[in-house]
Protein backbone atom coordinates (compact mmCIF):
# COMPACT_ATOMS: atom_id res chain seq x y z
CA UNK A 1 0.00 0.00 0.00
CA UNK A 2 1.57 3.58 -1.10
CA UNK A 3 1.15 6.00 1.72
CA UNK A 4 1.49 9.38 1.16
CA UNK A 5 3.73 11.81 3.15
CA UNK A 6 1.45 14.49 4.65
CA UNK A 7 2.63 18.09 5.18
CA UNK A 8 1.66 21.76 5.48
CA UNK A 9 1.48 24.09 3.10
CA UNK A 10 3.87 27.32 4.37
CA UNK A 11 1.74 29.96 6.09
CA UNK A 12 2.51 33.71 4.59
CA UNK A 13 5.66 34.85 4.81
CA UNK A 14 6.33 37.85 7.03
CA UNK A 15 8.43 40.87 5.00
CA UNK A 16 11.73 41.97 5.97
CA UNK A 17 10.79 44.91 8.91
CA UNK A 18 11.92 48.38 7.04
CA UNK A 19 14.80 50.18 8.09
CA UNK A 20 13.87 52.80 10.72
CA UNK A 21 14.02 56.13 9.21
CA UNK A 22 16.75 58.54 10.33
CA UNK A 23 15.56 60.77 12.83
CA UNK A 24 15.98 64.80 11.06
CA UNK A 25 19.20 66.55 12.64
CA UNK A 26 20.25 70.22 12.15
CA UNK A 27 23.69 71.34 11.94
CA UNK A 28 24.61 74.16 13.95
CA UNK A 29 28.14 76.09 13.58
CA UNK A 30 29.16 79.37 14.93
CA UNK A 31 31.84 81.10 13.07
CA UNK A 32 34.01 83.89 11.91
CA UNK A 33 36.63 84.41 9.43
CA UNK A 34 36.62 80.77 8.94
CA UNK A 35 36.80 80.56 5.00
CA UNK A 36 39.97 78.28 4.93
CA UNK A 37 37.91 75.50 7.15
CA UNK A 38 34.44 76.30 7.18
CA UNK A 39 33.55 73.92 3.61
CA UNK A 40 35.23 70.88 5.09
CA UNK A 41 33.02 71.75 8.62
CA UNK A 42 29.74 71.83 6.55
CA UNK A 43 30.48 69.13 4.14
CA UNK A 44 31.51 66.44 6.54
CA UNK A 45 27.90 66.49 7.71
CA UNK A 46 26.44 67.22 4.48
CA UNK A 47 23.86 64.31 5.44
CA UNK A 48 22.10 66.98 7.97
CA UNK A 49 18.29 67.90 6.86
CA UNK A 50 19.40 71.60 7.57
CA UNK A 51 22.36 73.59 8.51
CA UNK A 52 22.52 76.77 10.53
CA UNK A 53 25.52 79.20 10.75
CA UNK A 54 25.71 82.15 13.07
CA UNK A 55 28.60 84.40 11.93
CA UNK A 56 30.02 87.36 13.82
CA UNK A 57 30.38 89.68 11.39
CA UNK A 58 33.03 87.73 9.38
CA UNK A 59 35.37 89.77 6.75
CA UNK A 60 36.28 86.91 4.46
CA UNK A 61 34.01 84.38 2.38
CA UNK A 62 32.58 82.56 5.38
CA UNK A 63 29.14 83.70 4.89
CA UNK A 64 29.18 83.16 1.25
CA UNK A 65 30.89 79.52 1.01
CA UNK A 66 28.89 78.48 3.61
CA UNK A 67 25.61 79.74 2.09
CA UNK A 68 26.85 77.76 -0.83
CA UNK A 69 26.79 74.40 1.08
CA UNK A 70 23.15 75.20 1.74
CA UNK A 71 23.23 76.92 5.42
CA UNK A 72 20.91 78.95 6.77
CA UNK A 73 23.36 82.27 7.34
CA UNK A 74 22.47 84.54 10.39
CA UNK A 75 24.57 87.24 10.95
CA UNK A 76 24.88 88.47 14.81
CA UNK A 77 27.06 90.44 17.09
CA UNK A 78 29.24 88.20 19.02
CA UNK A 79 27.75 87.42 22.33
CA UNK A 80 30.12 84.84 24.38
CA UNK A 81 31.11 81.43 23.78
CA UNK A 82 28.33 79.50 25.86
CA UNK A 83 25.44 82.54 24.56
CA UNK A 84 26.47 81.96 20.96
CA UNK A 85 25.68 78.28 20.61
CA UNK A 86 22.91 78.04 22.79
CA UNK A 87 21.32 81.12 20.00
CA UNK A 88 22.27 79.09 17.09
CA UNK A 89 20.70 75.85 18.67
CA UNK A 90 17.74 77.57 19.18
CA UNK A 91 17.27 78.29 15.51
CA UNK A 92 17.29 74.82 14.56
CA UNK A 93 13.79 73.75 13.65
CA UNK A 94 14.85 69.93 14.37
CA UNK A 95 14.77 68.47 17.74
CA UNK A 96 17.94 66.32 16.67
CA UNK A 97 21.01 68.96 16.85
CA UNK A 98 24.42 68.40 15.67
CA UNK A 99 27.13 71.08 16.97
CA UNK A 100 30.62 71.36 15.50
CA UNK A 101 33.10 74.82 15.80
CA UNK A 102 33.97 75.93 12.74
CA UNK A 103 37.67 74.18 12.81
CA UNK A 104 36.11 70.59 13.54
CA UNK A 105 34.60 68.31 11.11
CA UNK A 106 33.58 64.47 11.06
CA UNK A 107 36.18 61.47 10.18
CA UNK A 108 34.49 58.47 8.06
CA UNK A 109 33.83 56.50 10.93
CA UNK A 110 32.20 59.49 13.33
CA UNK A 111 30.06 60.32 10.61
CA UNK A 112 28.55 56.62 9.86
CA UNK A 113 28.20 56.62 13.34
CA UNK A 114 26.64 59.82 13.79
CA UNK A 115 23.84 58.72 11.12
CA UNK A 116 23.58 54.90 12.57
CA UNK A 117 22.84 56.49 16.09
CA UNK A 118 19.81 58.63 14.53
CA UNK A 119 18.39 55.76 13.20
CA UNK A 120 18.09 54.15 17.13
CA UNK A 121 14.59 53.53 18.34
CA UNK A 122 16.24 52.91 21.77
CA UNK A 123 18.06 56.58 21.13
CA UNK A 124 19.56 58.37 24.37
CA UNK A 125 19.50 61.92 24.83
CA UNK A 126 22.91 62.77 23.54
CA UNK A 127 25.78 61.02 22.00
CA UNK A 128 29.25 62.47 22.64
CA UNK A 129 32.85 61.42 20.90
CA UNK A 130 36.50 61.43 21.11
CA UNK A 131 38.23 64.80 19.83
CA UNK A 132 41.55 64.45 18.22
CA UNK A 133 43.48 68.10 17.47
CA UNK A 134 46.00 68.54 14.51
CA UNK A 135 49.26 70.26 15.86
CA UNK A 136 52.08 71.18 13.87
CA UNK A 137 51.57 68.54 11.06
CA UNK A 138 50.61 65.87 13.95
CA UNK A 139 47.26 64.10 15.27
CA UNK A 140 48.18 64.81 18.90
CA UNK A 141 47.10 61.70 21.14
CA UNK A 142 49.25 62.32 24.41
CA UNK A 143 49.56 65.21 26.81
CA UNK A 144 46.03 65.64 27.86
CA UNK A 145 44.50 66.65 24.12
CA UNK A 146 43.19 63.89 23.36
CA UNK A 147 40.26 61.85 23.59
CA UNK A 148 38.69 65.35 24.79
CA UNK A 149 35.53 63.73 24.79
CA UNK A 150 32.79 66.16 23.41
CA UNK A 151 29.01 65.87 23.74
CA UNK A 152 27.91 67.27 20.40
CA UNK A 153 24.96 65.52 19.18
CA UNK A 154 21.41 65.53 21.35
CA UNK A 155 18.26 66.21 21.47
CA UNK A 156 17.88 70.27 21.85
CA UNK A 157 14.99 70.27 24.43
CA UNK A 158 16.68 68.84 27.26
CA UNK A 159 20.58 69.97 26.21
CA UNK A 160 22.26 73.34 26.94
CA UNK A 161 25.79 74.72 26.73
CA UNK A 162 27.01 75.59 30.09
CA UNK A 163 30.22 76.23 31.28
CA UNK A 164 32.24 79.45 31.85
CA UNK A 165 33.84 81.14 28.83
CA UNK A 166 35.84 80.69 27.01
CA UNK A 167 35.39 76.94 27.57
CA UNK A 168 31.54 75.84 27.23
CA UNK A 169 30.29 72.66 27.34
CA UNK A 170 27.11 70.61 26.73
CA UNK A 171 25.06 69.37 29.25
CA UNK A 172 22.23 66.99 28.63
CA UNK A 173 19.44 65.65 31.44
CA UNK A 174 19.05 62.61 30.35
CA UNK A 175 21.25 59.62 28.95
CA UNK A 176 24.30 59.82 26.98
CA UNK A 177 26.43 57.45 24.64
CA UNK A 178 29.33 57.44 23.10
CA UNK A 179 29.77 56.73 19.54
CA UNK A 180 32.90 55.30 17.34
CA UNK A 181 35.22 57.28 15.56
CA UNK A 182 36.75 60.85 15.79
CA UNK A 183 35.66 64.57 15.44
CA UNK A 184 38.82 66.51 14.11
CA UNK A 185 40.43 69.84 15.24
CA UNK A 186 42.57 71.96 13.62
CA UNK A 187 42.54 74.61 15.64
CA UNK A 188 45.64 77.00 15.39
CA UNK A 189 47.13 77.65 11.69
CA UNK A 190 50.62 78.47 13.23
CA UNK A 191 52.16 78.57 16.27
CA UNK A 192 51.36 82.60 16.24
CA UNK A 193 48.24 81.83 15.79
CA UNK A 194 48.26 79.71 18.61
CA UNK A 195 49.47 82.35 20.82
CA UNK A 196 46.63 85.00 20.09
CA UNK A 197 44.85 82.10 20.54
CA UNK A 198 46.22 81.96 24.44
CA UNK A 199 46.00 85.74 24.72
CA UNK A 200 42.60 85.77 23.94
CA UNK A 201 41.14 83.22 25.98
CA UNK A 202 43.22 84.27 28.70
CA UNK A 203 41.76 88.22 28.69
CA UNK A 204 38.16 86.67 28.75
CA UNK A 205 39.05 83.85 31.60
CA UNK A 206 40.78 86.58 34.08
CA UNK A 207 37.65 89.12 33.23
CA UNK A 208 35.76 85.91 34.01
CA UNK A 209 37.74 84.87 37.32
CA UNK A 210 37.77 88.58 38.39
CA UNK A 211 33.69 89.25 38.14
CA UNK A 212 33.57 86.52 40.68
CA UNK A 213 36.06 88.65 42.98
CA UNK A 214 38.90 85.51 42.42
CA UNK A 215 42.25 86.86 42.82
CA UNK A 216 45.82 85.83 41.95
CA UNK A 217 49.23 85.27 44.28
CA UNK A 218 52.67 84.29 43.73
CA UNK A 219 51.36 80.67 43.64
CA UNK A 220 49.13 81.25 41.43
CA UNK A 221 52.01 82.57 38.86
CA UNK A 222 54.68 80.17 39.69
CA UNK A 223 53.36 76.80 41.12
CA UNK A 224 50.15 76.66 38.82
CA UNK A 225 52.23 76.93 35.73
CA UNK A 226 55.01 74.65 36.70
CA UNK A 227 52.62 71.93 37.40
CA UNK A 228 51.18 72.53 34.37
CA UNK A 229 53.51 71.53 32.28
CA UNK A 230 54.79 68.76 34.56
CA UNK A 231 51.27 66.62 34.15
CA UNK A 232 51.15 67.88 30.05
CA UNK A 233 54.32 66.43 28.97
CA UNK A 234 55.23 63.48 32.20
CA UNK A 235 52.02 62.29 33.55
CA UNK A 236 49.75 62.62 30.46
CA UNK A 237 52.80 61.36 28.57
CA UNK A 238 53.29 64.70 25.74
CA UNK A 239 56.89 63.34 25.46
CA UNK A 240 55.83 60.93 23.09
CA UNK A 241 54.42 63.45 20.52
CA UNK A 242 58.33 64.86 20.32
CA UNK A 243 58.73 68.56 19.42
CA UNK A 244 54.89 69.26 19.00
CA UNK A 245 54.33 67.88 22.75
CA UNK A 246 57.32 69.67 23.92
CA UNK A 247 55.78 72.66 22.51
CA UNK A 248 52.05 72.14 23.88
CA UNK A 249 52.86 71.19 27.07
CA UNK A 250 54.70 75.03 27.43
CA UNK A 251 52.01 76.74 25.37
CA UNK A 252 49.66 75.15 28.11
CA UNK A 253 52.01 76.22 31.60
CA UNK A 254 51.95 79.67 29.52
CA UNK A 255 48.57 79.91 29.24
CA UNK A 256 47.80 78.89 32.86
CA UNK A 257 51.06 81.56 33.98
CA UNK A 258 48.90 84.34 31.38
CA UNK A 259 45.66 83.95 32.98
CA UNK A 260 46.33 84.69 36.59
CA UNK A 261 48.97 87.18 35.63
CA UNK A 262 46.19 89.27 34.09
CA UNK A 263 44.28 88.24 37.00
CA UNK A 264 46.72 90.10 38.97
CA UNK A 265 46.39 92.67 36.76
CA UNK A 266 42.86 93.14 36.71
CA UNK A 267 43.07 94.11 40.49
CA UNK A 268 46.32 95.68 40.64
CA UNK A 269 44.45 98.51 38.12
CA UNK A 270 42.15 99.14 40.62
CA UNK A 271 44.94 99.59 43.58
CA UNK A 272 43.76 96.43 45.50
Amino acid sequence: MTSHASHQSPGPVAPDAPPLARKPVSLCVVAMDEEDRIGQCITSADFADEIILVDSHSTDRTREIAAGLGARVIERDWAGYVAQKNYCIDQASNEWVLVLDADEWLDAQARASVIAALTRADAPDGFELNRCTQYMGRWIRHGGWYPDRKLRLFRKSVGRFQGIDPHDRVRVAGRVERLAGDILHHPFRSIADHLRTIDRYTSIAADEKHARGQRAGLADLTLRPWGKFLRMYFLERGFLEGIPGFVIAVTGSFYVFLKYAKLWERWARRGD
